[in-house]
């Protein structure tokens, strides 16, 4: 087992295999069904996964091992046209009481509204962290890219490379922080209930089934089961990835300022009292 961890090591520290793409893992490489199985269709030699949603159900999969760090990324096509109170979800949990969790979801609106980008983070079962941003592109019309750095300094949301949330450790002033190990999971699902206009723009499911592709399964993370997934050696926990740079930085700040349309640390309603990670 410690050799076979050392091989392991060895291919994280490389960041890939020399010559081997995200397009080159096929999905049943590193994922896994886990409901909705007759609504699932691979594609492309199992590089292209679709899921689909109608009224009687809709799918979901996850990762074969749990992480307990990394920078995780999937390539996603949404469902076009009227797709309200269609969610499409890529995210990592930990299956636990007190669960931790990091949320991309996808939110559905009528033809021609944009799609809304919610993000969230559960940390010892405490959610609530709610940002929303509208996409400043067509999530339909072609594949993008959607990551998760997650490290012991700090979590990153990025579209396409550009960092659209920062979520620091902040655990010195008593701000739980993800450090659970979690698998890597998505889902295409019914949430009429609250997903467009909070609820008031049901579904249309003449338009079903709604569609949602993934690709791009190469999985850039820690194995839950090695000894240090804090380890320096592994990139994504290099002093580089501890902060965003001078770029990064006034790409996230122009995100907030031009897209973000919610920010729970502006909730007075919800919060009289803004929660500390909010104050940093």
């Amino acid at each position: 087992m410690a050799s076979l961890l050392a091989l392991l090591l060895a291919f994280l520290l490389l960041g890939a295999v020399v010559g081997t793409k995200m397009s080159d893992i096929t999905f049943d490489q590193s994922y896994r069904i886990t409901w909705g199985n007759d609504h699932v269709l691979s594609l492309n030699q199992g590089r292209l996964v679709q899921l689909s949603l109608d009224q009687s159900s809709g799918a979901g999969f996850a990762s074969k091992q749990s992480y307990g760090s990394g920078f995780f990324h999937m390539r996603i096509k949404l469902p076009p046209k009227d797709s309200a109170g269609v969610v499409t979800a890529y995210y990592l949990t930990s299956h636990t009481k007190n669960h931790d969790e990091l949320d991309f979801e996808f939110l559905g609106n009528k033809e021609g509204k944009p799609y809304t980008l919610q993000t969230n983070v559960f940390s010892n079962g405490q959610g609530d962290r709610e940002q929303r941003i509208l996409l400043w592109f067509d999530p339909t019309a072609d594949f993008h890219s959607y990551k998760i750095l997650w490290n012991q300094h700090q979590i990153v949301f990025y579209v396409d490379d550009i960092p659209i949330r920062v979520f620091k450790n902040n655990s010195n002033i008593g701000v739980d922080y993800p450090s659970q190990p979690m698998q890597i999971e998505g889902s295409l699902w019914n949430g009429e209930s609250w997903a467009t206009d909070g609820g008031q723009t049901k579904t249309n499911w003449s338009c079903a089934p709604f569609r949602t592709h993934f690709q791009g399964f190469r999985i850039d993370g820690c194995p839950s089961d090695y000894s240090n997934c804090h380890s320096s050696n592994l990139w994504w926990n290099q002093k580089k990835f501890w902060k965003l740079d001078s770029t990064q930085q006034k790409a996230h700040e122009n995100v907030r300022n031009k897209y973000m349309n919610y920010d729970y640390c502006s909730d007075t309603n919800r919060f009289a009292v803004r929660p500390k990670e909010c104050t940093q």
